[in-house]
C-alpha cells in the first residue's frame, strides 16, 4: 500500500479502489497479459490494496519470456557461423537457451550486437556490406510493424546482406489458447495499451463473445489500470462480456490502419510455439513468400532440436498463469536477475523479474 500512496494521484487512485470494494461482491481473476501492467501492478503494490476476492494473475505478456526455447537455439547456431551478425533487443542477449545464450556466444568471439530499432540493425548490415546482418525480431503486434518497415527499407536501398529470424507473436490468439484450455479460470483481460494502439479491439471482441469474457484496454498509469479493474468489475456485475477501452488518449477501435498495412503487407500469421503454452495456431507471423530473401530461416540451416525447460524453472507455468513466481523453487535461491535460469528472471517484464525486484523493497 505505501507504493501507491507515493503515486502522484494517490489520492484518486485510493478512490478508484473504494469504487471497485462498492461495486464488486462476486469472486473474480483477473488476467493481465502485458508486461508492463505487470511491471506497474508490482511497483506501485495494486494486487496489495485490492479486496481480497479480486485476484490478479500475470499471463504471457512478456515477448521476451513467451519465446521458446528452440528459438532461441536457433539464434546461438546462427551466431556460430562464420561470417554472421547477430542484432537483437538487450534482454534477448542474456536469454538462457537450452545450453548457451547469446552473451555467453559473444564472450566466445561471436559477433552479437544489442539494437534498440530495427532501423540501427539495418544500418548495421549497410556498414558492414560483406557480413550476413540478422535481426532476431522478437515481439509483439507493437515491434512488428516496424520490423516490417525495415524489411521493405531494405527491399528499396537493395541490401541483400540483411535478413530477419521471425520470432514475432500474435496476442489474440494465446488468450484465446489460455480460455480454451480449460485449465485456468480467467473472468476477464487487462489487455495490452501498445499492442491495442496496432491491432485495436477487433480480436477481443471475438474472446469476448466467444468465451463471454469481458475485456477492457487499459494504460499504464496505477490510475489507469486501476479504473480498468473496476470497469471489468462493473461488466461482471451485471453480467456483461463486452470489450471497453480505458486507454482512450491512445487506443482507437480500428487500431492503427497504416502500421496493420505495413505489418501484414510483409508478414503473415503461421503456427508458433510459446513458451509454456506449446504451439498456438495462427498465433505467429512469418515473412511472406515475396519476402523469402529476408528470412533467415530460409537463408540458413537453423534446424536445431527440441529442448526440454530448464529443470525446476516454472516460467512456462508462471507464463500461463497457473503458478506464482513464489511457487517457483528457483525463485530467489538459484534463479536471481544476476543468473537468471529462466526468461521471465530476464526481462525487465517479466513477472519474476518484477516480483523479485519490488518485492524486495
Amino acid at each position: 500500500m505505501k507504493y501507491l500512496s507515493e503515486y502522484r494521484d494517490g489520492s484518486v487512485a485510493f478512490k478508484m479502489v473504494d469504487r471497485i470494494k462498492a461495486t464488486s461482491k462476486k469472486p473474480v481473476r483477473f488476467m493481465e497479459v502485458c508486461g508492463t501492467h505487470t511491471t506497474s501492478m508490482f511497483k506501485h503494490g495494486i494486487r496489495e490494496v485490492l479486496p481480497e476476492h479480486v485476484a490478479m494473475i500475470s499471463g504471457p505478456g512478456c515477448p521476451v519470456c513467451v519465446t521458446a526455447t528452440r528459438d532461441i537455439d536457433k539464434a546461438l547456431k546462427l551466431a556460430r557461423i562464420p561470417g554472421v551478425i547477430v542484432t537483437t533487443f538487450g534482454d534477448m542477449i542474456r536469454v538462457p537457451g537450452s545450453k548457451s545464450s547469446l552473451q555467453n556466444e559473444k564472450s566466445l568471439g561471436a559477433d552479437v550486437r544489442m539494437v534498440y530499432s530495427t532501423m540501427d540493425a539495418l544500418e548495421v548490415a549497410r556498414q558492414n556490406p560483406k557480413k550476413k546482418v540478422v535481426f532476431l525480431g522478437v515481439g509483439f503486434e507493437t515491434t512488428a510493424p516496424t520490423i516490417a518497415a525495415a524489411v521493405l527499407a531494405a527491399e528499396v536501398e537493395g541490401i541483400n546482406n540483411f535478413s530477419v529470424l521471425s520470432s514475432h507473436k500474435l496476442l489474440p490468439p494465446a488468450m484465446d489458447a489460455l480460455l480454451s484450455s480449460g485449465e485456468l479460470d480467467v473472468s476477464g483481460f487487462i489487455c495490452p495499451g501498445h499492442v491495442s494502439t496496432v491491432i485495436g479491439t477487433a480480436s477481443y471482441e471475438l474472446v469476448a463473445a466467444k468465451y463471454h469474457t469481458p475485456c477492457v484496454v487499459v494504460g499504464f498509469e496505477p490510475l489507469d489500470i486501476l479504473q480498468g479493474i473496476y470497469m471489468l468489475v462493473s461488466q461482471i456485475e451485471v453480467g456483461e462480456a463486452r470489450v471497453e477501452i480505458q486507454y482512450r488518449r491512445a487506443v482507437a477501435p480500428e487500431g492503427n490502419p497504416n502500421a496493420l498495412k505495413t505489418l501484414y503487407g510483409v508478414f503473415e500469421p503461421c503456427n508458433a510455439p510459446w513458451r509454456g503454452l506449446g504451439v498456438i495456431p495462427k498465433s505467429g507471423l512469418a515473412l511472406r513468400e515475396a519476402y523469402r530473401s529476408f528470412d533467415a530461416d530460409a537463408l540458413f540451416d537453423l534446424e536445431v532440436p527440441d529442448s526440454p525447460e530448464p529443470p525446476g524453472c516454472k516460467c512456462g507455468d508462471i507464463l500461463r498463469g497457473v503458478k506464482t513466481p513464489i511457487e517457483c523453487k528457483l525463485f530467489q535461491h538459484v534463479c536471481t536477475p544476476e543468473n537468471p535460469v529462466g526468461p521471465c528472471m530476464v526481462s525487465s517484464e517479466g513477472t519474476c523479474a518484477a516480483h523479485y525486484k519490488y518485492s524486495q523493497l
